[in-house]
């Protein structure tokens, strides 16, 4: 049987590799995540930082379709930054008395609105290329975190023997390595209230904090849940394990 444990060993340290590197021969970077393991948790502050980044450097192309700003409490803000939040965009509503759809600001009932009306119009407003929703990219894409991470981090010039297509940029972490989306980020893009670096690897962190939040906004409490689970199962099995003992206590004298 020794084959047959090399041979789960092989399909294993197989798939352990592919979701590591992502697909095909892309290598991503890995990042030590709080939000790592079943005691893992998310950073408030990098997820506000993230926020703003997103707001300011993805939002003009990528939507967040699944999430209302109302769910912004999670980050920490109060009713009233949630508002001014909300109020910062126009969302179409209706119909009115007349039967005709009209504008208004933001509530926080509201989820984000979309930077395009339709998919035809963002793929015209990106030369044909479709810029996904980012509300579940962490979850969209193997391994998310570091998938992001990596592609964000990873804009570099083509190698003398990687031809470019107009239209098409070179990036060491996308499948193929030629992308459709310019650099996002270069450094500097943003002035963060706290004072935290803005390097691009912070950026691209902040964003991926805040990305892997809107993917499960519930992963806090799902890890929380998760340990109470495992705690009152094993308090369980050690009465269960105690009971049959003194249930069987007699039998086994005799």
């Amino acid at each position: 049987m020794k084959w047959f444990g090399s041979l789960i060993f092989g399909c294993i340290l197989f798939v352990s590799n592919s979701f590591a590197a992502g697909s095909g021969d892309v290598v991503l970077k890995h990042k030590d995540w709080s939000f790592n393991g079943p005691f893992g948790t998310l950073d408030k502050s990098a997820m506000q930082r993230g926020f703003q980044a997103y707001r300011e450097i993805c939002a003009s192309c990528h939507s967040l379709n699944y999430i209302a700003f109302r769910n912004l409490s999670d980050l920490g803000y109060s009713k009233a930054e949630i508002k001014a939040f909300a109020a910062e965009y126009e969302v179409e509503d209706g119909p009115n008395d007349e039967g005709e759809m009209f504008m208004r600001p933001g509530i926080a009932a509201d989820r984000f609105p979309a930077p395009y009306p339709n998919d035809a119009a963002a793929r015209a407003g990106n030369g044909g290329a479709y810029p996904p929703d980012l509300s579940l990219i962490t979850k969209a894409r193997a391994n998310g975190p570091d998938y992001l991470y990596s592609l964000l981090t990873s804009y570099k010039d083509a190698p003398a023997d990687k031809e470019v297509p107009d239209g098409m940029y070179y990036n060491a972490a996308y499948p193929g390595n030629l992308i459709a989306m310019p650099q996002p980020i270069y450094g500097d893009d943003v002035s963060y209230a706290d004072g935290a670096s803005t390097d691009i690897s912070s950026i691209a962190s902040d964003l991926v904090y805040f990305l892997t939040w809107t993917a499960e906004p519930s992963l806090e409490k799902r890890k929380r849940t998760g340990v109470k689970v495992m705690i009152f199962l094993l308090i369980m099995v050690g009465m269960s394990y105690g009971a049959m003992r003194f249930i069987w206590s007699d039998v086994k004298k005799a």
